[in-house]
């Protein structure tokens, strides 16, 4: 990635994103850092970075990244009371996005099946979209008709290493963004599920007058 990187150098973009993930992510950040990037004034962005992919590339190397996430460990007094079960029990190691996904998920499907009586698939996906979310981790929030769920976003971005008062210390709120600004509308979304939805409904509808139709109205009531 080192000539993509490069080219982005000579540009002076203020941004630079990295649209990858993985070891391509892990090694663009390590390359960017070689070149003097972020030095020179320019941010990068990671599109999809873990808390572990920043744990591995260390402070000196990371510092100044911004990502978003929906979740940090640190990033309010519930978030750091799960967090610190979760490390306690996984050697030290504390959770990142994933992690919090997965849990969130699975507390909000029991919840929906303890509220719908039955364990049939078709009825709890309908219950969990009935229901709004509550949890620890990501707060209220709720899963759309398209099954997208909704939660504020957070702006991190990584911190120096002075800044940082230990392991998995790393991130700083730039901004959070809210849960109806942060995911696309969903008359935008042209999710299929949705349209179907709509196409039933508009089956069921009754159709528009025409002029046809009022003239054919007006002479049946004519004596």
């Amino acid at each position: 990635f080192s000539s993509f990187l490069l080219q982005a150098q000579s540009s002076k973009a203020k941004i630079v994103g990295l649209a990858n993930a993985g070891g391509d992510t892990i090694n663009s950040i390590k390359q960017a850092s070689e070149f003097g990037i972020t030095k020179g004034g320019q941010k990068l962005a990671g599109l999809l970075v873990f808390l572990h992919d920043v744990h591995g590339l260390g402070l000196n190397v990371a510092q100044g990244l911004q990502i978003t996430e929906a979740f940090y460990w640190d990033l309010n007094d519930q978030t750091r009371a799960w967090s610190k079960r979760f490390a306690a029990a996984n050697g030290g190691k504390y959770p990142s996005s994933d992690h919090a996904g997965v849990y969130a998920g699975v507390l909000h499907h029991l919840k929906a099946v303890d509220a719908a009586k039955t364990d049939d698939g078709a009825k709890v996906v309908a219950k969990m979209k009935e229901l709004p979310t509550d949890d620890p981790l990501f707060g209220k929030g709720q899963v759309r008709a398209d099954g997208r769920k909704i939660h504020p976003v957070h702006l991190f971005e990584v911190k120096k290493p002075s800044e940082s008062k230990g392991p998995y210390d790393y991130y700083k709120v730039v901004q959070t963004i809210p849960a109806d600004k942060a995911f696309r509308p969903t008359d935008q979304a042209n999710c299929p599920l949705v349209a179907k939805k709509s196409a039933r409904l508009d089956r069921h509808a009754t159709p528009p007058l025409t002029n046809e139709t009022w003239k054919s109205l007006a002479s049946r009531s004519r004596p």
